[in-house]
C-alpha cells in the first residue's frame, strides 16, 4: 500500500476543506450500503468526507479503521464528527508504480 507523508496529507486535507459530507452513517453504523455508497463516492471523487452521528470519539476512531481497511484507503483527517478518506484511483497508482520504476517522478 502506498503511505503518504506529511505534505501530501497536508495538501489532500486542503483540499477536502471545502467538500461536503458524501455520507452521513448513523446510530446503525456500517451496513453494506453504506461501505457500497462510500466505495463509489472514492471511486468518482478520490476524497471524501464522511459525517458519523455516534457522540463517541473511540467509536469514530474504530470506524475510520474499519472504513479505511474494508476500502483500502488512507485515513487524512479525523475532526470532531468529520471523517475523511483518501483514495488515489487505479489508473494513477498504475501511472505512478510505473514512472517510479523507471526513475521518473509524476507531476
Amino acid at each position: 500500500m502506498l503511505k503518504l507523508n506529511s505534505t501530501q496529507r497536508r495538501l489532500l486535507l486542503a483540499r477536502a476543506h471545502h467538500i461536503n459530507p458524501v455520507v452521513i452513517i448513523g446510530k446503525e453504523g456500517l451496513s453494506i450500503g453504506v461501505i457500497k455508497e462510500l466505495d463509489r463516492g472514492l471511486s468518482s471523487h478520490e476524497l471524501i468526507k464522511i459525517k458519523v452521528l455516534s457522540g463517541d470519539r473511540k467509536a469514530r476512531t474504530l470506524l475510520l479503521e474499519e472504513i479505511c481497511q474494508r476500502l483500502n484507503a488512507f485515513p487524512i483527517n479525523h475532526i470532531g464528527k468529520i471523517l475523511i478518506i483518501y483514495r488515489p484511483e487505479a489508473d494513477a497508482k498504475e501511472e505512478t508504480t510505473e514512472s517510479t520504476h523507471r526513475g521518473i517522478t509524476r507531476k
